[in-house]
């Protein structure tokens, strides 16, 4: 081998050496798909979330409309019993989940800003229903209650299952300073509640009663995204922090933690988010925007062989920021932001796999919007 082409090894060697920890793959091998997008629903107004039951889309406007559909089929509109809602701002219907074994039951969970007969706010609550049809659903109990509201910020509202019977609730502070880090509120937290209604004993802050009963953990401003990672034996949960104008965040979620959020006295939004001053133990984000921040909102990992290079990545959507993160997880949980797609429909509210493995997402710009599917190429 000549000194020139040694060099040209050499040089090469340490190129893909210097990439891999930033999760850049060498283009030799790559596989990266191209995302292929398509309106599956449209004309909406701010649909928040979606979920299946089997094959069976539902999805819901903010306004309090909840939807139904099947491959190929128009939307059909599901009537519920729903509370009088408190719709403003991040308020109204909002997070929206099926049961584990939802195919079987019918069970479904919805996440919502109440109202008081006067039509101020009340409270956020998580109900449980089970769908009788394609077009009809039954109340079958109030899960929580009591979840704190303002006028509108910072109700939180995302629902996740990470195991059978187990959901997970992530809330926002409401935009009042004491929430985060106090146990007797159940704002600015990520709760867990059986499927049935009890409270699981062995909830971190279970024998100090009342709401600390419900806390898995705590420190957070508004809670606007939770993900299951596939494929790990502890079922990784991932939660999305919409921030300040100074830092949004991604965090690994363990039980019992402080997430370090405490804009007390008042409500000072010049604090930071993860604030290890006040809180030294506080766990720290696994990413964090800094300034300029692009609002975080939704999330859910991909999966499968058909993302190629894209296959267990974490793609979290973005308001401010109008389009979708792409992040690969690294080996101490740390996240490394490898692309952002979809740019050119605006603000997008949540993104959920669905059953056939394409990426989900919703829109959230005021009028015009839809649920839209991004296949890999």
């Amino acid at each position: 081998m000549s000194p020139s082409s040694r060099l040209r090894l050499a040089a090469s060697a340490l190129l893909v050496s210097l990439m891999a920890p930033l999760g850049v793959a060498d283009t030799a091998d790559a596989a990266e798909p191209v995302p292929v997008v398509t309106p599956v629903v449209t004309g909406l107004t701010i649909p928040w979330d979606l979920t299946w039951v089997g094959e069976l889309m539902l999805f819901d406007e903010r306004a309090g409309r909840l939807w139904s559909k099947r491959p190929d089929a128009a939307p059909q509109r599901v009537s519920l019993p729903l509370p009088p809602l408190f719709v403003n701002s991040e308020g109204g219907l909002l997070g929206l989940v099926a049961d584990p074994d939802a195919a079987t039951n019918g069970y479904f969970y919805t996440c919502m800003s109440v109202a008081k007969a006067s039509g101020s706010a009340s409270d956020v609550q998580v109900w449980k229903w089970r769908l009788t049809s394609d077009t009809t659903a039954e109340k079958v109990q109030v899960l929580v209650k009591g979840i704190p509201i303002g006028h509108g910020r910072h109700n939180g509202c995302r629902l996740r299952f990470r195991s059978a019977g187990m959901l997970y609730i992530g809330t926002g502070d409401a935009a009042k300073g004491t929430s985060p880090q106090s146990l007797k509120s159940l704002g600015g937290k990520i709760l867990r509640v059986s499927a049935d209604g009890t409270i699981p004993r062995t909830n971190p802050f279970y024998p100090r009663g009342g709401n600390a009963r419900y806390v898995w953990n705590y420190g957070h401003r508004n809670v606007q995204g939770l993900a299951l990672r596939p494929g790990t034996a502890t079922n990784e949960l991932w939660s999305v922090e919409h921030g300040t104008n100074r830092d949004d965040e991604v965090n690994y979620v363990t039980k019992g933690s402080n997430y370090g959020w405490s804009p007390t006295p008042g409500y000072n939004e010049k604090r930071s988010m993860t604030d290890t001053r006040r809180y030294p133990k506080a766990r720290k984000a696994a990413w964090r925007s800094g300034y300029p921040t692009v609002a975080t909102s939704g999330a859910t990992f991909l999966s499968g062989a058909q993302w190629g290079d894209w296959d267990g990545m974490l793609a979290v959507a973005e308001l401010k920021g109008q389009g979708i993160l792409l992040f690969s997880v690294g080996s101490t949980r740390k996240l490394s932001r490898v692309a952002e797609i979809v740019t050119d429909h605006g603000r997008i509210r949540t993104v959920e796999q669905g059953p056939d493995g394409a990426l989900y997402f919703t829109t959230s710009n005021g009028s015009g919007d839809g649920i839209y599917r991004l296949a890999p190429g």
